[in-house]
This record gives C-alpha cells, sequence and structure tokens, in this order.
C-alpha cells in the first residue's frame, strides 16, 4: 500500500491498494481534530473575506450542524452616501468538523437601518 498526496486535501492522504475493489480511502478519516465555535465563527469570516473580498460586519450567527458548522457573516455588499444607506448582505458559510468550507451563499441583502423589518 502507498500513501498519495491529493491536491486540496490538506494533510490528509489517500491510501491505495491496487488490487482493492473497495474506492480509495483517507488514512485520517476519523482523526481530525474538531474545532470550537469560536474557532469555527473566525474561520467563516476569514473564508467570506477571502472569497468575496467584501467588508464584513462581524457574526451574526453559529449553529451546530450535523456535517459541522453553519456560521453567519453581515457584510457591506454596497458602501453609499450616507452610510445609512448602505447595502449589506448576510452570508452563509458551512464549514466541517474541522473548519474546512464546504460552502457558502448569500442568504439575504438589506439596506442597513432596515433590517428584520423591511
Amino acid at each position: 500500500m502507498t500513501a498519495a498526496r491529493i491536491r486540496s486535501d490538506g494533510d490528509r492522504e489517500r491510501r491505495r491498494d491496487r488490487g482493492a475493489r473497495e474506492p480509495d480511502r483517507y488514512a485520517d478519516d476519523n482523526e481530525y481534530e474538531e474545532i470550537s465555535p469560536a474557532e469555527a465563527a473566525r474561520e467563516g469570516l476569514r473564508q467570506i473575506v477571502e472569497l468575496t473580498g467584501k467588508d464584513t460586519l462581524g457574526i451574526t450567527s453559529i449553529e451546530a450542524t450535523d456535517d459541522g458548522w453553519l456560521v453567519g457573516v453581515e457584510v457591506v455588499e454596497d458602501h453609499r452616501i450616507p452610510a445609512s444607506t448602505d447595502l449589506l448582505g448576510l452570508y452563509e458559510v458551512e464549514l466541517d468538523m474541522a473548519g474546512a468550507l464546504l460552502g457558502y451563499r448569500r442568504a439575504r441583502r438589506y439596506q442597513r437601518g432596515k433590517g428584520d423589518g423591511s
């Protein structure tokens, strides 16, 4: 059995057995360090900044899921004058238990000051 590094798998290695019928398996499928809620929040914020390049206002929510974490991040979509008319967006970032990005989406877009009531 030989180990080969696979791009985008971080530090995980895949086991290859040329004669095996089963698909390749990760050597450490169940051997990862789970991140804390605070770490998940920071990672969700970091991912949104990296992916969108937008200014963030902060974390609005964090929720444990079966697969990891769902982090809500509020961002400034469009800066306007006056700032009270900025367009804001609420993004949901889905992370696995180790903090790796599974996906993200913009859940809402709204004008600053007209959040929940509009």
